[in-house]
């Protein structure tokens, strides 16, 4: 099931070959706005989805480390990159029932930071997804979080 094209951007990223935009066309909303440039891809072994953000001076924390709620952001954000990647259903009527995050390093502002996901389970319903917030070798967090798929009314 696709995205809405009219209100999502999620077409190949030219700057980056093999990755595509995950993206909303209204850029005042939170992903835009607040995250800046996505874009993901499905791993090589099939099983994984990669979900990037570039950091920015604005997603630092006093400490010159990237801000914990930037990261749990991209977390939320990378269990639905994983639905609509890996998983059978449409990512954006759904929602977060549960998220739970493991921080066990500090994010770097220099470099693109990576939710990198699997599915753990999928149901008609549900979506169990479990990952880790990776900056190359160095390990930011690991997280498991749960998706409702709604109906559309």
């Amino acid at each position: 099931m696709a995205l809405p094209d009219d209100v999502f951007e999620h077409g190949p990223d030219p700057e980056n070959p093999g990755w595509r935009h995950w993206n909303l066309k209204d850029e005042t909303l939170f992903n835009g706005a607040v995250m800046g440039k996505l874009i993901t891809r499905v791993e090589d072994d099939g099983r994984h989805s990669r979900l990037r953000m570039f950091p920015e001076r604005k997603h630092e924390n006093l400490q010159g480390i990237i801000h914990g709620a930037v990261t749990l952001s991209l977390i939320d954000i990378s269990l639905f990159t994983t639905m609509h990647t890996l998983g059978s259903g449409n990512a954006g009527p759904s929602v977060t029932l549960e998220l739970s995050t493991q921080f066990t390093g500090g994010g770097k502002p220099d470099m693109p930071l990576d939710a990198v996901t699997e599915i753990v389970r999928e149901t008609g319903g549900l979506v169990f997804v479990r990952g880790m917030v990776v900056q190359e070798d160095h390990k930011v967090a690991s997280f498991s979080g749960i998706v409702k798929k709604m109906r559309p009314k």
